[in-house]
């Protein structure tokens, strides 16, 4: 263990081999297989959950993540032999999580590389259409439908509106589930570059100078390495694994069976509005945004109203996580664990800890604390607001379930 980037924060009770690793991960690879789909800003990296379903469950066993994001917790449980369940009011999350976990039909790979040659090759016409318009030559128009929402003009170059409903039209038109929902992740995943959103954490708009067939081009690359990616995951894990996936609010949660581990990273208070962020995404897949937007934990735009007290916000929050371990103790098995990777929030300009909030509120509805790890961030891996700052360490919160039956 690293002593000066990894602190044990209390004793882990009856947990000594998590005490001997290196938290930081700073050299390792983090976008192995499926990992590296689709852009999905504030993700932990996939080590430190496999660090933890590999000491705290067995194979075989059902490993959670009620706050799934793109997926990471439940493609390391894969790989490690045990089933998953991932919950997230993000129906964008619930679609990368999907991809990343699919488990291909026979036939979809070649489907997927057909799209990907498919569009190299309307990217070579309209590139071509784009050159030779000095002599006459008609722009590319789609007949495909697209949006009517009023962002899509404030966001896209006109012949990128076309391209992508071109490209939307045949995801949509693959004939199996597992084919389009690759296909649909690699769609979604360059939608940010194309537009003129400055990037996935900047909601600003500027000139990028895009030109024609980009989106065929970007398409295709995207495409061809996300089968690739699909493909290589497919090899990795025993096809009996079975991972479910519920696009729902956790306040108000699905009806699963008994669970034997949760490892999560939870949303910051005030730190990042997914709704916003991906909001372009949302529109072009006919995703209800604006659901999403009342039901995401941890918003900026929760946190930043100025006619609500400190202490009221942070009771918002407690709130929540209290109504979540009530949920989590009737479905978690009795002596197994809860993991929480977060850092700090600041709201009001003020430092506020997170993990002794959640710390707090499991504490009422039967939860134990066994242990908490800090670990010091590297820098690049994990982008927030740029307002709220970033964050330069994280905990490692080990709850575990009292005793008795699951009631």
């Amino acid at each position: 263990m690293s002593g000066d980037t990894t602190m044990v924060d209390t004793i882990l009770q009856g947990l000594p081999t998590l005490e001997l690793v290196d938290w930081t991960f700073s050299k390792a690879k983090t976008t192995y297989l499926t990992h590296g789909l689709h852009p999905y800003p504030a993700k932990y990296i996939p080590q430190i959950p496999h660090a933890l379903i590999n000491a705290l469950s067995h194979s075989g066993d059902t490993v959670a993540d009620i706050f799934c994001g793109s997926g990471t917790t439940l493609v390391e449980s894969m790989l490690l032999g045990r089933h998953s369940i991932g919950i997230d009011a993000n129906p964008l999350a619930c679609l990368i999580s999907k991809s990343k976990t699919t488990i291909l039909i026979d036939g979809d790979a070649e489907l997927l590389l057909s799209l990907v040659k498919k569009s190299q090759e309307f990217a070579a016409i309209v590139s071509s259409y784009h050159e030779g318009s000095l002599f006459g030559m008609e722009p590319f128009i789609s007949d495909k439908p697209r949006p009517t929402h009023k962002a899509i003009d404030f966001w896209f170059e006109p012949f990128i509106i076309e391209e992508l409903a071109e490209i939307l039209a045949w995801c949509r038109a693959l004939p199996t589930e597992t084919s389009q929902t690759v296909a649909l992740t690699a769609f979604s995943s360059i939608i940010v570059a194309v537009s003129r959103q400055d990037s996935d954490t900047r909601y600003v708009r500027r000139q990028k100078n895009t030109m024609p067939g980009e989106a065929f081009r970007r398409f295709a690359r995207a495409l061809k390495d996300a089968t690739q990616a699909v493909v290589d995951f497919n090899k990795a894990i025993t096809p009996d694994l079975k991972c479910h996936i519920y696009n729902t609010n956790i306040l108000t949660p699905p009806k699963i069976d008994y669970i034997d581990l949760m490892v999560c990273s939870p949303p910051y208070p005030n730190a990042y509005s997914y709704h916003l962020y991906h909001m372009t995404r949302m529109v072009w897949l006919g995703m209800d945004q604006p659901k999403f937007k009342q039901e995401e934990i941890g918003s900026h735009r929760k946190y930043s109203k100025k006619n609500s007290s400190l202490e009221a916000k942070i009771e918002i929050f407690k709130g929540e996580m209290e109504t979540i371990f009530s949920w989590l103790q009737e479905h978690l098995r009795p002596e197994r664990y809860a993991c929480f990777v977060m850092g700090d929030s600041t709201i009001d300009r003020q430092r506020v800890s997170t993990v002794d909030i959640i710390a707090g509120a499991a504490s009422a509805h039967g939860f134990r604390e066994a242990g908490r790890l800090h670990r010091q961030m590297v820098d690049t891996r994990k982008a927030f607001n740029p307002i709220i700052g970033k964050i330069k360490g994280e905990h490692i919160l080990l709850l575990q379930r009292n005793g008795g039956v699951v009631r």
